[in-house]
């Protein structure tokens, strides 16, 4: 039997990581090739959670193996299919081929990211991206940022440094105790970690002060004044407005630049959740919906859903780069009086995580081989296809459109002739959940005003208008 030091070396094998590393690019290609051009393959291989559970058993063995090939191709049969063109569900992209390769090297590396000398090619390379990405919104010379894992992560981020700047007392060392209560205002549409960040923060329930949204689910700045004046009445002391850049229900974009000057008046932090709509700013086209965003005190910005990155990457940008270390200093804001001493090399000062992987390199990675019109176009190119998809639902008689897209998602549901009205809800749950089981499309549903709506998000650049044309079909075939 091999001594452990044998195994030691087999495991850490440099010409044994070659082959298998070749063997299992080869895999991956052939997979991309067919999942790409959906040759025979369901988007979701469905399988009851518990049947699935039989397929990756824990009884592991006490001895290697050495079947990975064997291993992957499980994984890959039965795994969600995002490359698939007929992939429309959620807002997680079919990453580029380039960034999984550079997920390759991120694990073989390891560099922790919480002091510059655990990671000083991607703590440069971090630098970098969010300086190109804050001149993409158009925020000030001096504004900054951090990558972190996700949108929840990201917001929560956000709204601690809100917290730091306007709160006027030290939450971190006298907790919510130490001054009167607070809130945000949050628009009625706003993505549930919003709710969630407040009250990890403490702040409960009340810590969201509601703000109503119109017809096509955009905030209503008029209602601003009402929604704080019903704060300080229940004795909760507004500190920021949350807007949203492409909201996850119906992809709806508020009115910033009415957000900013309402903001601006009655000097509250203001933070735009853009983590799937900011990247709107990269197309020509398109840019117009996010006008006002380079007014807000915090931005965060997702490059996992409209930038083609693998999860996670998420950009917590602030127009002033400062206030990014106080999101988790253990000081208030106001005992620095505007001088920052801390470097900005050591990011682990300034995210939820210590040990950080090296986002960056993937979207440095991407931006520098495929350049930022790669990006410009796909956006661009999304947005419209989301609008010709809302035409062809518009022109189909058994067939209602939700809301003009104001981006790359879509809601709409099926009304055959002759189906009562009663019934409409749970033909939309029923006919996506044919969908699914059988493998032919991946979307979702949501629950609007007017009941249950399916919705997609046309976020792989692979699907094309014969593929719409085609899920419209399926559903009347499954109807």
């Amino acid at each position: 039997m091999p001594s452990y030091r044998d195994r030691v070396a087999a495991a850490y094998d440099a010409e044994h990581f070659r082959r298998q590393g070749h063997q299992l690019v080869d895999q991956l290609a052939d997979y991309l090739s067919r999942a790409t051009h959906g040759d025979n393959l369901p988007v979701l291989p469905w399988s009851p959670p518990a049947e699935r559970l039989t397929q990756f058993p824990g009884d592991f063995p006490a001895e290697p193996t050495g079947e990975l090939s064997g291993l992957m191709e499980r994984v890959l049969a039965t795994s969600n299919h995002l490359h698939h063109p007929r992939y429309i569900g959620h807002q997680v992209t079919a990453p580029l081929p380039l960034a999984a390769l550079c997920d390759f090297v991120s694990s073989l590396l390891n560099n922790g990211m919480a002091v510059y000398e655990m990671g000083p090619s991607a703590t440069a390379m971090e630098h970098s991206v969010l300086r190109w990405m804050a001149g993409q919104l158009g925020l000030p010379e001096g504004s900054g940022g951090v990558l972190t894992s996700g949108g929840s992560a990201g917001n929560l981020t956000a709204l601690l440094a809100a917290r730091q700047a306007r709160a006027g007392y030290d939450a971190w060392g006298g907790g919510s105790a130490a001054g009167p209560p607070l809130t945000v205002l949050v628009p009625e549409t706003a993505h549930y970690c919003i709710a969630r960040s407040v009250k990890v923060m403490g702040w409960g329930t009340e810590g969201v002060t509601p703000v109503p949204v119109d017809a096509h689910f955009r905030l209503r700045p008029e209602a601003l004044e009402e929604a704080r004046t019903r704060a300080l009445k229940a004795g909760r002391r507004p500190i920021a407005v949350v807007a949203c850049a492409g909201s996850t229900a119906t992809g709806a974009f508020d009115p910033l630049e009415a957000v900013a000057d309402f903001c601006e008046r009655q000097g509250l932090w203001f933070h735009v959740d853009g983590a799937h709509g900011a990247s709107a700013v990269l197309s020509p086209e398109d840019r117009h919906r996010v006008k006002g965003i380079e007014r807000a005190d915090s931005v965060v910005w997702d490059a996992h859903k409209m930038m083609l990155m693998p999860a996670l990457i998420t950009a917590v940008l602030f127009r002033e780069g400062s206030r990014s270390f106080e999101a988790f200093a253990q000081e208030a804001s106001y005992l620095f009086h505007g001088q920052d001493t801390r470097r900005w090399s050591d990011i682990g000062l300034r995210t939820l995580e210590c040990t950080k992987e090296m986002m960056a390199l993937k979207l440095y990675t991407c931006l520098s081989l495929l350049g930022t019109r790669f990006f410009s176009d796909y956006v661009a190119a999304t947005f419209a296809l989301a609008r010709r998809f809302a035409a062809m639902l518009q022109a189909a008689p058994d067939f209602e459109l939700a809301v003009e897209p104001g981006c790359n998602i879509v809601c709409f549901r099926h009304t055959p002739a002759g189906l009562p009205p009663s019934e409409r809800d749970a033909l939309q749950t029923h006919l996506r959940e044919r969908l699914i089981t059988r493998g032919d499309f991946y979307l979702v549903q949501t629950t609007l005003p007017r009941g249950v709506h399916l919705r997609t998000t046309l976020i792989n650049p692979l699907t094309s208008e014969a593929d719409l044309n085609a899920l419209l079909e399926t559903l009347r075939q499954a109807a």
